[in-house]
This record gives structure tokens, C-alpha cells and sequence, in this order.
């Protein structure tokens, strides 16, 4: 709601802290950044104006506890914000690094409610939680056209409850929702194919992310980011997204697995906007820095890559890079090390095996492959392994006339193979 005089509350405290200007509390703030841990701030008189304006913005993590420390410890409440959920948070307020052409807030996105809060038990933060973690282990097997409404549906929870917790509670809270959101919007790009609502998804986990100040959930989502741009060839793009998730790993205690993820991701962008070879060079790193590996631990959230996924990595981009033998050995190898309930990557494994096969020109084998990858997506729908089954279709146009191709379009156009992928 505007307020006529201003932030009166903020003034107020400002003056009471000592600051008798605008310039001395921005002074301050920036005074106060390093010895926080928070790097440089860089906050300007105009910041503190709209701080201090009819209508003040909800301040991003990081400022909320300067602001805090240099103004005596009182909540935000106290200093007259009230969060504004349902909205992008201006320039001023975000950290460098995050202006990256990610994506406004639109009808897709989940409106957080306003509210000074403080009235759910403590608890609420781990129950919610639980309920992520679940959600992150049923992902591998559910189907997502099932899975995605149930992990959207949480996520409203968790942003309406935002409201309605203070202290390490909404901290805990902020966290599990950053990462059912990253879920969602993976569900969105990888497994539906809508990489417009993807985006939107992924700005709602980064301000969550940012809420919880956990660093390494924002590189994670950073990185997600990514690959909207670098699997459309815009590498530039690709590239700053990469940038700003390495530089939010480094403020964090990434793993060896972690780091060398974030290589396979940039590996991926690199080979879709037509740059295998980089591509190749950031994996020999991946696997260097596996090799070596590091002092800290994975994170929880973090089940979606390890040496066996490096190797998918590394087999698609010797794909692309026409390197049809090699990639042959790699993809073999890791089809055989694949878990039980990595069904959907297994889809994908199939499809690159047969276009190294069609790369050799041995149609009838590349036939074979995709009909197993249309097998496994059968049981297990994932929309970025079908785009690799219609790749290789493609690619077999000078052999349409052979029998083993005609199987292959009746079983890519079989009733229900054809229903199917017109629901999804």
C-alpha cells in the first residue's frame, strides 16, 4: 500500500542508528558487505531512496541483512517492508549477475502472497521439506504429465506459507521451495518441452533461492538457465548464464561433482550452438576435476549427475562432433552402467546410439536402436529422448525405401504411439 510521507519506519531508524543522510546509510551498508561475507554491495543513494519512497521494494537477501546489522537487528517489518511476491525484483535490487535475460514473471508463475507472517509452527519448514524430497526421488520414475501438476501445486504451498514464517523456519522454507520450483521447471523444459515456461519457473526458484541465501541452489538454477538459450544457439547468452553460476558456486562449498556438472552444462550449451570441439575440452576437464575429486559433499538435491552422466554427456558430444566410433564405445559403456530407474536418460542413450549409427551408415542398426528408445519411452515418456528418436528419423530420409525404416514409422505412428504423443 503507497504511504504518503514514505518509509517512515526506515527514516526513522536510519536517524536512530545515526545515519542523518541517505548517503551515510548507503555508505554504511557498503562498509558492512565484506565483513558480512557479502562482497561488495555497491549500494547507491538512489537504492536507499526507493527504500525510503511511498512505495518500497521487498530488499533481496543479502541487503535485508545489512540493512539488519547496521540498523540494530530489527526485522523487516520493523523497517517498514512488506514482501511484494507477485512481482520481478527491480535492477537496484538484485545482485550483480542476476539480470541475465531470464524472464519476467508471467501468468505461468506462482503469485506469492504479502504479509508480515510469524503465525506457522517451526516445523512447517521440515514437513514441506519431506514432501520436496519425495518429490525429487518420484521424478525418475513418475510420469510428467502426472509428476508436473503435483510438484506445481507444492510449490503454490510453499509460496503461500512464505508468508506466514520468520527466522530459520522461512530460511528452511525458502530453500525447499527454490528447489521444488528448479523441479518444476525442469519437468517443463527437459520432459514437456516448454522451455517459455521453463524460464518463467526458473526466476520464481532464483528469488527463492535468493530468500534462503543458499548460493549453491542459486549456481544450480543458473545453470538450468542455461541450457533455455544454449539448446536455441544463442550462445552468447548460454555463455553469461554459465558465468554468473560459476561465479555463485565460488561464494559457496561446491563438490567435485558439483563443478564438474557445471562443466557438462556449459559442454552441452557448446555442443548445441555448434562448438563441439569446446564442448569435448570442458568435459576432459569434468573429468579431471572427478578424478581428483574435492573436500565437500554433494548436496542432497543435487541426484541428477555423477561420472555415469558425465559419460552421456561426453558420448553425445563425440556425436556431434563426429567422432561416430568413439561415441559408439562411450554410449555402450554407459548404457551398461545406467541404474535400474534412470529410464529417461536411458531413452536418450538409445537415440544417440543410433545416430552414431546412421553417422556409420549402418541403417539397420540405427533402426534397432531407435526402436528400443521408443520402447523405453513407452514406459517412460521424456520429451528430450523422443527429439532425439525424431532427429534420427531424419536423418534416415536417403533409406526411406528400406524395410527396416518402414517398421521404424509404424512403430513411431502405431495408434497408440501416435495418441500418446499427441496428449503429451
Amino acid at each position: 500500500m503507497p504511504r504518503p510521507n514514505g518509509n517512515t519506519a526506515l527514516k526513522a531508524a536510519r536517524v536512530a542508528a545515526g545515519y542523518a543522510t541517505q548517503q551515510a546509510l548507503a555508505d554504511a551498508l557498503n562498509s558492512a558487505g565484506p565483513r558480512l561475507g557479502l562482497g561488495d554491495l555497491d549500494v547507491s543513494i538512489r537504492q536507499v531512496r526507493r527504500w525510503e519512497s511511498e512505495k518500497p521494494p521487498w530488499p533481496q537477501a543479502h541487503y535485508q541483512r545489512a540493512l539488519r546489522h547496521v540498523l540494530g537487528n530489527m526485522t523487516m517489518a520493523e523497517l517498514g517492508f512488506s514482501p511484494s511476491w507477485g512481482s520481478v525484483p527491480a535492477p537496484e535490487d538484485v545482485p550483480r549477475g542476476m539480470l541475465l535475460g531470464i524472464g519476467a514473471i508471467g501468468p505461468a508463475q506462482l503469485p506469492l502472497p504479502s504479509g508480515s507472517g510469524g503465525f506457522q509452527p517451526e516445523s512447517v519448514a521440515a514437513d514441506y521439506a519431506l514432501v520436496t524430497g519425495s518429490h525429487r526421488r518420484l521424478y525418475w520414475t513418475v510420469q510428467p504429465t502426472q509428476m508436473h501438476p503435483t510438484v506445481i501445486e507444492h510449490t503454490r504451498l510453499g509460496t503461500a506459507l512464505m508468508s506466514e514464517t520468520t527466522g530459520p523456519a522461512r530460511i528452511a522454507l525458502a530453500r525447499a521451495l527454490a528447489e521444488s520450483a528448479l523441479m518444476a521447471g525442469r519437468i517443463e523444459f527437459f520432459d514437456l518441452r516448454d522451455p517459455v515456461a521453463a524460464a518463467d519457473t526458473y526466476v520464481r526458484a532464483l528469488q527463492a533461492a535468493a530468500e534462503a541465501d543458499d548460493t549453491l541452489l542459486g549456481s544450480a538454477i543458473l545453470a538450468h538457465t542455461a541450457f533455455v538459450p544454449g539448446w536455441a544457439g544463442d550462445r552468447p547468452t548460454a555463455q553469461e548464464r554459465m558465468r554468473a553460476a560459476r561465479a555463485y558456486a565460488r561464494r559457496g562449498r561446491p563438490s567435485a561433482e558439483f563443478l564438474a556438472w557445471l562443466d557438462a552444462v556449459e559442454a552441452e550449451c557448446e555442443t548445441r550452438c555448434g562448438h563441439p570441439r569446446t564442448a569435448l575440452t570442458l568435459i576432459r576437464h569434468a573429468e579431471e576435476v572427478l578424478a581428483e575429486g574435492g573436500e565437500f559433499a554433494s548436496p542432497e538435491w543435487m541426484d541428477w549427475f555423477g561420472p555415469v552422466r558425465l559419460a552421456s554427456f561426453k558420448g553425445n558430444t563425440q556425436l556431434k562432433a563426429g567422432q561416430f566410433d568413439r561415441a559408439r564405445e562411450t554410449l555402450l559403456r554407459v548404457l551398461a552402467e545406467l541404474p535400474a530407474d534412470a529410464g529417461k536418460q536411458r531413452a536418450v542413450i538409445l537415440g544417440d546410439l543410433a545416430a552414431a549409427a546412421v553417422g556409420e551408415q549402418r541403417v539397420e542398426e540405427a533402426c534397432e536402436w531407435a526402436g528400443k528408445a521408443l520402447g523405453q519411452l513407452s514406459v517412460t515418456w521424456y520429451a528430450t529422448g523422443m527429439d532425439r528418436v525424431r532427429d534420427v528419423r531424419q536423418s534416415l530420409q536417403p533409406w526411406n525405401e528400406l524395410p527396416c525404416v518402414a517398421a521404424l514409422d509404424d512403430a513411431m505412428f502405431g495408434w497408440r504411439a501416435t495418441v500418446s504423443a499427441l496428449q503429451r
